[in-house]
């Protein structure tokens, strides 16, 4: 067994030992201090009988402030109070034992305060040095150039410091704010501006830039990347404080930066009330549950308690993967997969007459628009004729609320898909006229992350070292995140009107070249230097 397993099993017996040896040698060192280093024999003699005293009122009032317990390695501003008050302590009882029968006839005062003096230092030097060892050692493998000289940079640079085998060092801060230039954190130094990026980046050679700026916006973090678009570095982020336990962060929160964060505006909360009173305690049926769109509808629906869900999908594969997600996040509700299609009259027939939904989610679809292009039957019969059928059969059995998801494709369309939605719309406010059941259509555009998103592409095409392909560089598309876009969705089938179409808001559109170039940068490539960028020309639809 080395020396370090020893000291890791007899730690409180090695601290205890430890400190009073402190305090016998800060009581020799004061009467050193008091007599020049030769103390007279009265001296001698008083500090000989009055050690083994003074050995034990320390020690027994060293535990209940705890100085036997503390990691030394995280040791700061709670262990040196904790050592000035047990040293003031245990210095009184010791000074009235002298005084009285016990004591020696002689024993100096100044002894007293000098030797209390000289067991803090020792003790908070003890500490100190067991505090600089660990930081200095182990980890650090990683330096990190921290954006942001706020509180969250300095929550996660202490982190870093007390914490050596994260596995990062932080080399210094970056700050827009000039008075914090030149100051220090934690002994990190603020090196800079933005501005003094270029500089500062050849100089101290980071591994990689941590952005701490919590609150930051898209626009701020896109600003952020340009100012370190020539360099290879990768970029983290740290979460929003207040989605964080506490209000505090530490190395464990450190994440890539994402292209989520990068959107032009920041995600939509809404009031959660309507939508769950609209599920809750309801019968609710989502179509495409398996797709990208219909298992986050799955996902958001069960936590809103409904009374059971039906999940109809026609491909097994995705269907019984989120089967399986949900029944391991144990759900209150009852599941039901359903494996079927919406061109199936007699199948629709038998799920709706068996289950009974209240409230129908129609996500199913075909939407990949060039191969709609070469396949305009396919898309006339799975998104018209389909949600016909659907549509039909929910009011036949009953269904108070049926929403149909859409797109913004159907908004004067020049594809065919984008036709055969506006086309299923249409379908939909017809069966709507004169209806028991409340039919509406909601509209939004790109999902970031869903089947068949270009975001998926990027970033299959950075990972084989590119090209990137873009079909013309003014292409513009209009992108929100999956769990955004179903939350309103949600929002809208719990204020929807029959008959009614109901379009997202979707911020601003956002050039495609520009997602490339982020993607690239976001995997630590230069764009158009390491990976190219090739434009293909605009596809069929």
């Amino acid at each position: 067994m080395g020396i370090r397993s020893l000291t890791l099993r007899f730690r409180r017996s090695s601290a205890m030992a430890v400190q009073l040896t402190a305090v016998a040698l800060a009581n020799l060192a004061a009467f050193a201090l008091r007599f020049d280093g030769a103390p007279p024999e009265w001296a001698a003699a008083a500090c000989a009988q009055m050690l083994p005293w003074l050995l034990l009122i320390r020690g027994l009032t060293f535990v209940p402030f705890r100085l036997y317990d503390g990691l030394w390695r995280y040791a700061g501003i709670y262990d040196l109070r904790a050592i000035v008050f047990a040293v003031f302590t245990s210095s009184v009882v010791f000074a009235a034992l002298t005084q009285s029968s016990f004591g020696p006839p002689v024993y100096p005062r100044s002894v007293f305060i000098s030797d209390a003096l000289l067991l803090v230092l020792m003790l908070g030097g003890l500490r100190l040095a067991r505090r600089l060892y660990g930081e200095s050692s182990g980890g650090g493998q990683r330096r990190i150039l921290v954006f942001g000289a706020g509180n969250a940079g300095e929550l996660i640079v202490r982190d870093m410091n007390a914490n050596r085998d994260c596995g990062y060092k932080p080399i210094g801060f970056v700050d827009d704010d000039q008075a914090k230039v030149g100051r220090r954190i934690h002994g990190v130094p603020v090196l800079g501006t933005r501005h003094d990026l270029k500089n500062i980046i050849a100089k101290h050679r980071p591994s990689e830039v941590l952005i701490a700026i919590p609150n930051a916006g898209p626009a701020t973090i896109r600003t952020i990347i340009r100012a370190l678009d020539a360099f290879k570095l990768p970029i983290k982020i740290l979460p929003k404080l207040t989605d964080v336990i506490g209000g505090t962060v530490d190395v464990r929160e450190i994440r890539n930066l994402a292209v989520e964060d990068l959107l032009a505006r920041p995600p939509v909360g809404l009031d959660p009330v309507a939508v769950k009173h609209l599920i809750r305690g309801r019968r609710v049926m989502v179509t495409g549950a398996g797709g990208s769109i219909g298992s986050e509808l799955c996902r958001q629906i069960v936590k809103l308690e409904p009374a059971s869900l039906v999940m109809f999908e026609r491909y097994e594969n995705s269907l019984h993967a989120v089967r399986l997600e949900l029944e391991d996040a144990r759900v209150a509700c009852g599941l039901h997969p359903v494996i079927g299609d919406v061109g199936d009259t007699a199948c629709l027939s038998s799920v709706l007459e068996q289950h009974r939904p209240e409230i129908v989610f129609h996500a199913a679809a075909h939407k990949h628009v060039p191969l709609m292009e070469e396949s305009p039957c396919e898309a006339i019969k799975n998104n018209v004729r389909g949600t016909r059928l659907l549509a039909q059969a929910a009011e036949f059995y009953g269904v108070d609320r049926f929403i149909f998801i859409s797109t913004d494709k159907a908004v004067n369309p020049t594809s065919v898909m984008g036709a055969s939605k506006r086309l299923a719309e249409m379908a939909i406010q017809t069966q709507a006229i004169g209806s028991g059941t409340s039919f509406a259509v909601v509209r939004f555009g790109n999902v970031l992350g869903s089947n068949g998103s270009v975001v998926p592409r990027f970033l299959e095409q950075i990972r084989k070292g590119g090209p990137v392909t873009v079909t013309h560089p003014d292409m513009r598309r209009f992108f929100m995140l999956i769990p955004e876009a179903v939350q309103l969705v949600l929002h809208s089938a719990a204020q929807a009107e029959s008959g009614g179409i109901y379009v997202l808001e979707m911020g601003e559109q956002v050039r495609l070249v520009d997602m490339a170039r982020d993607l690239i940068r976001l995997a630590g490539f230069v764009p158009e230097e390491e990976i190219p960028i090739t434009f293909t020309g605009l596809r069929p639809g």
